[in-house]
């Protein structure tokens, strides 16, 4: 892709959902269900039981997507608790997969998709990846410079997130946008095609740090409070049991 006459930055070798590079271009489980449902019940413990009848209410299409946005950065944020500047920033990949450089590049997307794309700009542009930076470095927004924190990082994701919730409440779905990064004939988009499109980007992201946190300490699920996996379970027995059957295969 070409963002006005320039190569897009990106990384075509790997699979990964594609890297924002602009700053300024053109029902609840009911407690008495039985069968399925009561075994979710069971499995996700009254902690998620709490969470879903407090939802908004979902059955308004923005609400569910604004919802889901949300429980995604939520999940991303987490994924950094406890962990010192290191731990945050160490590579945990070949192609260098850090839990920092994740948050930093979600945020870039986020402010990027819900500002320009809506024509809006960020209150402080200045601390988003500039489109100049790419040039230099094609991996500038998936690491966290000398001079950013874990902290600042987490807090300018936060204000990133009330700046997207102004545009998501602000606008109805089927306002029109422009996504100038996008190949000509598809980058006019609606409000309710980016909050998908931003969902589904960032909850891949979200699982590259789920799997990085769990290499780390073992922590898991989508809030540290209530993993979601069985309590009290023998996790080695389990990865053994896997591997033998894995190993009757070629």
């Amino acid at each position: 892709m070409r963002v006005s006459g320039k190569q897009w930055p990106g990384r075509s070798h790997v699979c990964r959902c594609e890297s924002l590079r602009v700053r300024r271009a053109e029902s609840a489980v009911d407690e008495h269900a039985s069968g399925p449902l009561q075994a979710v019940a069971l499995r996700y413990g009254s902690a998620a039981s709490e969470r879903l009848a407090g939802m908004t209410d979902l059955s308004d299409p923005k609400a569910a997507l604004h919802h889901y946005l949300q429980a995604v950065r939520d999940n991303l944020i987490w994924k950094l608790d406890g962990l010192s500047e290191r731990e945050a920033r160490r590579p945990r990949t070949a192609t260098g997969n850090n839990l920092l450089g994740v948050l930093k590049h979600c945020l870039n997307v986020e402010a990027g998709y819900f500002g320009v794309v809506f024509g809006r700009e960020f209150s402080s542009p200045g601390e988003l990846v500039a489109l100049q930076a790419f040039e230099e470095d094609p991996q500038a927004d998936w690491y966290a410079s000398e001079d950013e924190t874990k902290d600042g990082l987490i807090d300018l994701y936060r204000r990133v997130g009330l700046f997207v919730d102004q545009t998501i409440e602000q606008l109805p779905l089927e306002a029109p946008g422009r996504v100038p990064w996008w190949p000509p004939g598809s980058q006019v988009v609606t409000l309710q095609r980016i909050i998908v499109h931003v969902t589904v980007d960032l909850a891949r992201h979200a699982g590259h740090a789920d799997i990085m946190r769990e290499q780390h300490d073992q922590a898991i699920g989508l809030r540290r409070e209530n993993s979601g996996a069985p309590d009290d379970y023998d996790w080695p027995a389990y990865v053994t049991k896997l591997t033998t059957l894995a190993e009757r295969f070629e």
